[in-house]
């Protein structure tokens, strides 16, 4: 998933972004108002899913959420309250606990999802060896030096949950931040201005402020916020003056991390400028895409997705605003955290002008 690399999925990601932007623009003539944390959920869905199985989920499409998106939504929750609470994953295998349950079906029907998706792509590859590559090709045609069928398969439900809600939770925090912010949406505008009629991802990649806006979103409303864990290797380290013996569990949350005072002034306030010239501080403690060995893998695909969705979607609607409609508040974006961070009232409403 290198920057090279990703080029060769750009047209599928534009296409899929501009059709994002057709769908909120149809929902708004329709209803009044569009939930883009639904429609940007869809896209990054429909994404993900054509770039690792070759064929779309179709969310975008079909339009509504069906048991797959809730499968997807509940994910972080459930599996969050499992790796904070194995006892209950434990009491759960002899007593029946109806969320525990629950959880375990939604596993099951997220591993079914692979296997049907690999397996027909596997179908494909055979009848046509020109069947357009996706994320998984080389490791197909690895043959037994390759991972086996159960490790794409397992991988593939990774992708599934790391390449949707995430990106789409991030884009939804941005859209919103930067139509309640008159100066960012201003200064972005005239930024987006500047492009060609004919930009593309490269483009993007070069604007300054609309990428400082990005990284703001990212400090700010990091999807993984909280610990994720290191082993101290053999041999122990020191940490910040402390000794820390080998195989102890560590770890510090972005969340905690991204609003250091001591290195983002004001932490709590949205400034992309803060980005202009990022000391080394900053960047040493930016860490929404976890750091070192582990660091997430699609870090570049989240990136060209934010750059273009962000831009097809100030280009079409420059004067959108937040809406107060069906009781829209800035309540509803409160953040909820299980694993991921996602807004409290599971929508987001904006007025597309």
């Amino acid at each position: 998933m290198s920057e090279s690399s990703l080029k060769l999925v750009e047209p599928t990601v534009r296409a899929k972004a501009k059709l994002t932007i057709d769908r909120m623009q149809q929902e708004m003539r329709k209803r009044g108002v569009a939930d883009i944390y639904k429609w940007c959920l869809f896209y990054t869905t429909d994404v993900i899913g054509e770039l690792s199985f070759g064929e779309s989920f179709r969310m975008l499409e079909i339009g509504q959420k069906n048991t797959y998106v809730e499968d997807l939504e509940n994910v972080s929750r459930r599996g969050g309250i499992r790796a904070g609470l194995p006892e209950l994953a434990f009491i759960a295998r002899y007593i029946p606990l109806p969320f525990m349950s629950s959880a375990v079906e939604s596993g099951k029907r997220f591993h079914q999802y692979s296997t049907e998706s690999i397996q027909r792509y596997k179908r494909l590859v055979a009848a046509d060896p020109n069947t357009p590559a996706t994320l998984f090709s080389k490791l197909f045609r690895a043959g037994e030096e390759g991972m086996s069928d159960e490790e794409i398969i397992s991988t593939g439900q990774g992708y599934i949950v790391a390449g949707s809600d995430t990106t789409s939770n991030t884009l939804t925090y941005l859209l919103w931040t930067v139509c309640r912010s008159p100066q960012t949406k201003a200064a972005l505008l005239a930024e987006l201005a500047t492009l060609p009629a004919d930009f593309g991802a490269d483009a993007l990649r070069e604007l300054p402020y609309l990428n400082q806006v990005i990284e703001e979103t990212l400090r700010l409303y990091s999807q993984v916020p909280g610990g994720l864990p290191r082993v101290v290797p053999p041999g122990g380290a020191y940490m910040a003056g402390h000794w820390v013996p080998p195989g102890t569990t560590v770890s510090a949350q972005a969340y905690t991390v991204h609003r250091n005072p001591g290195v983002f002034p004001r932490p709590e306030v949205f400034e992309p400028s803060r980005w202009a010239a990022p000391t080394k501080a900053m960047t040493d403690s930016f860490v929404p895409f976890g750091g070192g060995s582990r660091i997430c893998i699609g870090l570049h695909l989240a990136r060209m997705e934010l750059r273009l969705g962000t831009a097809l979607f100030f280009l079409r609607f420059p004067n959108a605003r937040v809406s107060t409609k069906e009781g829209m508040s800035d309540g509803d974006m409160e953040t909820i955290l299980y694993f991921l961070m996602a807004p409290k009232g599971n929508r987001c409403l904006l007025e597309l002008e």
